[in-house]
Order: C-alpha cells, then structure tokens, then sequence
C-alpha cells in the first residue's frame, strides 16, 4: 500500500517530467543530511503546537547531540538566534543550541484564505508542494512534522527520510463527518450547507473522500505520536497503524505555574482565558455566558473580571479579536473584560498568578494546554464537556473534584457563578485537587515519553 502512495502520482506524469522529479529526489537522496528537519511553516503562533515544536527539538538535542536540528518555516524574519530566543522568553523553553533555519517560500499554499472552498484538500495540496521545496532545500535523514500536515508523508518516503509526526488533531474526524450528516451549523460547516440536504450530502461524500485519502497518507508515517486519547482513537480508526501510535500528553509548565501561591485576592475575581484569537476556540460563547453571570450575581458578591490572552496568527485573528472587543461593548460589560495579545510568557504567569478561575470552550478539543495551566497555576477550569478535556483533564484527584464541564452559555455562566460564590476554603480544595491532576502532565513527563517512543526511530550516531 505504502509503495503504492509513493509512486502512483509520478507514474501518472508525462516522462520528462517524471525524469526530472526523479532526478532531484535521487540527488537529495544522495545528499541527506544528520539532521532532523521540523516542518513547522508557522513558528510565531504562539499556541500549545509551537511550545510542543521547541520542546521536541530539546528533547531531540539532548538525546541525540549529533543529529542537526532544522526548522523549516514560513516566517521570514526568523533566525537561528532569534527562534532560541523566541523559545525561551514565549514558553520558557531553554534550547541547547540554535536551530538551523530553512526559509519557505511558498507558504501561502497552505493558508486558508488561498482556498475559500474545498479549503482542506487545498491545504492538504498545498503542503505537499511546500514540503517539496523544504526538502529539495535541505533534506535530512529525519522528517519531524509537528503541524499535522500528513498529505506530505508519501513524499518525504520517495526522499528517503523517515517520518515521525506528532498529531495535535486529526485534519479531518469521524465526528465531523457525523455532525455533516446531523446538519449542523459550525465554524466549519456553513449555513448555508447546513440547510441544504443536497448540499449536505456532497459535502458528506467530499469527507468521506478526503477521510479516506487522509488515512493513506497517514500510514505513510514511521512513528506517530498523538497528543491525547481523543484523538489517538480517531488516527487509530482513520490511519489504521495501531503498532506505531504512541500517545505522549503535550509538555505543560506544570512545574513553573505549581510554585504560583493558591491565595488570590477575591476583591474582583479574574477569570482568565488563554487561547488563540480562532474561530473554533468560540471566545463569543464566553463573552456571552460571562454576560449572563453577571446579570444573574447577586449584589453581595464582587463584580468578576474576564481577561482573554491569545496570539493572533494573521488578519483574520485580528479582525476577530475586534469583533470580540465590539460585542463586549454590545453586551455592555467592556469595563469587566480585558484583552491582552500576543503577551510574553512571564506576562502570561503573572495572568495566571491572579486568575480563580480558567474558561475553555473549544468543542472537540484535542487536548487543552490552557486547561491544565490553569489548574497548575490554581485558577479552577471551566472546560468544554467533550474530547481532551472530559476524557483526559478534568478528572476527579482521589475522588476530588477538580473543575467543571459545560456545552452551552448557561452551564457555563453556571460554573462562573459557583466559583465566584464559592468560600474560599472549598475554592482552595479544588484548586489543590486540580494542581495535583495537573502534574500528570508536564515537561518532564513530555520529554521521558517522546524520548522513549523515538528512540527506536532515530537511531543515528555518530561516527
């Protein structure tokens, strides 16, 4: 089957263009270098995926010193210096030497805005020829995707690299499919498409497609590792290499946020929300259920305080950021809700210090960093009730109950209320609970199970 993926697409080329693609991947082949190559096209996201890219490349140099580390990235004002220094003073993260840096080029093949419909197959695409000119660039014995950008596997296998990724999320999820089939309304399923049965079933066999090509492309790959039992269940099903899953829980300053105090001041409770300005991180869920709380707190408690925290990527996270700012002022609570962007990581802490309470509403997500940030530093979390959060995060601690779980405006307004009301000896209770939850999920446990699962991979040493 792998064979298959490899070399069906060149055979279907006229001759003397598949001479000529031969006879590049031949000649990068002949000059592979020790080196481990990290296709990470975005690394000023500032998200949960960027701290995971540094931290990986830690872990690859302390286990293997004589293995090159290669960023290839999109982002042309990076440098090896300043991508130490963005690792360190964004996520804490101590590199120990500076990466090599592969500039890109052709980015914007796998921007969203390049394809306004069928944007995941574009995007797919779109990475294969990135991924091209990565490694027609550069071309190491190691090919680390840690963007989930799976359509470039098969064509890393014909440059005689092996491939290991780590899959934040699968690009495409049998829960999509279904919620197509359920005709509802999401950031990623139109309206339009939703009200439209025959709409809906194109799009049903489009994913049905592109489901089945995904998992293809996903078995390309010599090692993969999935950041959460959400999501290992669905690469499991799509991609159907159950022998070469590992699941490695994301890295989280658990370490660093656990020596935060748990006394806050409760004069006006700060509930923090850390999360990319993204569609699917659904801030206005959280505008709109903080609106509610507060219209519904009683004249004896303190007015509480929201604080959104995030990075935006591009234009449109801008844009949204002020749609944000704009339906604050609709709601009028523009004097209880701050916004911070684009913070540096000791600012993030300071947040956290002071934060009772963390708020998540992200449906399906993966994961959740923020999640168990919150619960290191002590602030309570309020946590979508679905994928990562529910199944892996919050948990009860030796019976002890560790945050709350919600789906819609009201149960989250609900949680917001319990926790302001909440007296301070039980709020310490279950923030105590909740730090300890954390602790299962920190660097340090990140570094022992990635090393462990890539151990048998990369097996270069040198001569």
């Amino acid at each position: 089957m792998i064979n298959w993926i490899l070399f069906w697409s060149l055979s279907t080329l006229p001759l003397a263009v598949t001479l000529f693609f031969a006879s590049q991947i031949l000649n990068c082949r002949r000059h592979k270098k020790a080196a481990v190559g990290f296709f990470h096209p975005y690394t000023n996201d500032g998200g949960g995926g960027e701290r995971v890219l540094w931290c990986a490349v830690k872990a690859i140099q302390e286990q293997n010193p004589d293995l090159h580390s290669v960023i290839f990235t999109g982002d042309h004002d990076a440098s090896s210096q300043s991508l130490m220094s963005r690792a360190t003073d964004r996520f804490g993260v101590h590199l120990i030497y500076p990466p090599k840096v592969v500039h890109l080029n052709k980015r914007k093949w796998i921007e969203e805005t390049t394809y306004p419909h069928f944007t995941m197959i574009g995007q797919s695409l779109g990475s294969v020829y990135l991924a091209w000119e990565a490694l027609t660039k550069f071309t190491p014995l190691y090919y680390f995707d840690t963007s989930g950008y799976a359509f470039t596997y098969p064509i890393v296998r014909l440059f005689g690299c092996k491939v290991i990724c780590y899959t934040h999320y699968p690009t495409i999820s049998l829960d999509m499919i279904s919620r197509v089939r359920q005709r509802s309304s999401m950031y990623n399923n139109d309206a339009l498409i939703a009200r439209s049965t025959w709409l809906s079933r194109c799009k049903i066999i489009y994913y049905t497609v592109f489901s089945r090509m995904y998992g293809m492309v996903g078995s390309c790959a010599h090692l993969v590792m999935v950041n959460s039992s959400w999501t290992r269940s669905h690469i499991e099903k799509l991609w159907g290499i159950h022998e070469r899953i590992k699941q490695v829980y994301p890295p989280c300053d658990t370490s660093g946020l656990q020596s935060l105090p748990l006394e806050r001041s409760v004069e006006t409770p700060k509930i923090i929300s850390v999360a990319q300005f993204r569609p699917e991180k659904a801030h206005s869920l959280q505008l709109e259920a903080f609106s509610v709380a507060i219209k519904k707190l009683d004249a004896d408690f303190p007015r509480p305080k929201l604080q959104f925290v995030g990075s935006c990527r591009n234009k449109s996270d801008e844009e949204r950021l002020q749609n944000l700012k704009d339906k604050a002022v609709q709601l009028n609570i523009q004097d209880d809700v701050e916004f911070h962007k684009n913070v540096m990581y000791r600012d993030l802490v300071r947040l956290l210090a002071g934060a009772v309470a963390g708020i998540h509403s992200m449906l399906d997500e993966h994961f959740g960093i923020s999640v168990v940030e919150y619960m290191a530093a002590g602030a309570i979390p309020i946590a979508h009730n679905s994928a990562g959060p529910r199944m892996d995060i919050v948990l009860d601690e030796d019976g002890l109950q560790t945050g709350f779980l919600a789906e819609n405006i009201e149960e989250y307004a609900d949680a917001i209320l319990r926790i302001v009301k909440m007296p301070e000896p039980e709020r310490l209770k279950v923030a105590t609970a909740a730090r300890r939850r954390a602790s299962r999920f920190s660097e340090q446990r990140f570094y022992h199970d990635l090393k462990a699962a890539i151990r048998p991979v990369i097996c270069h040493t040198s001569e």
